[in-house]
């Protein structure tokens, strides 16, 4: 019973929508790919001609890449960046059952699909990552060399983020997935910008600070949303700093 409840409070991957896949406004590419242990996984593909720079994206848990149609037209047309979404075992169109350890293992092959695709070095892609898919990135970047890292409304450890809504619930004795990027961070160095809503209900803004504070690197910067929640759209003054911090990483060459 505690294995269910977990899956159904880290993982739970939303019905798919057949309507949610017609974006006629999106110039993306399907793409398959495997990850190391042959998964099937699927994600959009959205180029840009001139890139201000190559991302690898990971969304929240309660997202696929169809839902994330408006987000990615805003990444391709207002920050002009390339951009690579995937989902997440079980997720969308992937195949499979996601766990902490494969779905870090799928961001790789993820990321490895991007650099091969645009023809750039993996250190030379920007991780992007909201929720969930913010620990992903974490775990990816604390690893592997990347250009830059964006994290949006994530927290600092999963186990901390399921105590604080259920804390009648002994999940820090009985969680599998504990996400802890408050421990990975702290071997990431590179330039990092996080956002994160005062009033955001889901990941209290406080795990948001904790965890931009546990960031050694001197090229950093935190975005406080005034009263921004968990599922809001983020201000115009967010995406400003998204261009200029993309800017100051200098051009990928592609």
């Amino acid at each position: 019973m505690l294995s269910i409840f977990e899956r159904w409070l880290v993982f739970p991957a939303p019905r798919v929508n057949d309507a949610d896949w017609d974006v006629p406004d999106l110039p993306y590419e399907d793409v398959t790919f495997a990850s190391q242990d042959g998964t099937k996984l699927h994600g959009w593909f959205v180029p840009h001609p001139a890139p201000r720079a190559i991302v690898l994206y990971c969304h929240g848990n309660g997202e696929y890449v169809a839902r994330l149609a408006n987000r990615l037209l805003a990444l391709h047309r207002r920050i002009g960046v390339t951009v690579f979404a995937w989902d997440y075992r079980g997720y969308g169109r992937s195949e499979g059952t996601p766990q902490e350890k494969n779905l870090i293992a799928d961001g790789r092959a993820a990321h490895l699909w991007l650099a091969e695709r645009t023809g750039v070095s993996p250190a030379d892609i920007v991780l992007m990552g909201r929720s969930l898919g913010g620990a992903v990135a974490v775990a990816l970047a604390a690893e592997y060399f990347v250009r830059g890292l964006v994290l949006d409304r994530t927290f600092a450890t999963l186990v901390d983020a399921a105590a604080y809504h259920f804390p009648w619930v002994p999940v820090r004795l009985f969680m599998k997935n504990r996400f802890s990027s408050l421990e990975r961070i702290r071997h990431y160095k590179g330039p990092l910008l996080q956002s994160h809503g005062t009033a955001d209900q889901i990941v209290p803004f406080e795990m948001g600070r904790m965890l931009f504070e546990a960031a050694p690197g001197k090229n950093k910067r935190f975005i406080e949303v005034a009263e921004g929640d968990h599922s809001s759209p983020l201000p115009d003054y967010c995406y400003d700093a998204l261009i200029e911090f993309l800017d100051s990483l200098g051009s990928t060459g592609k």
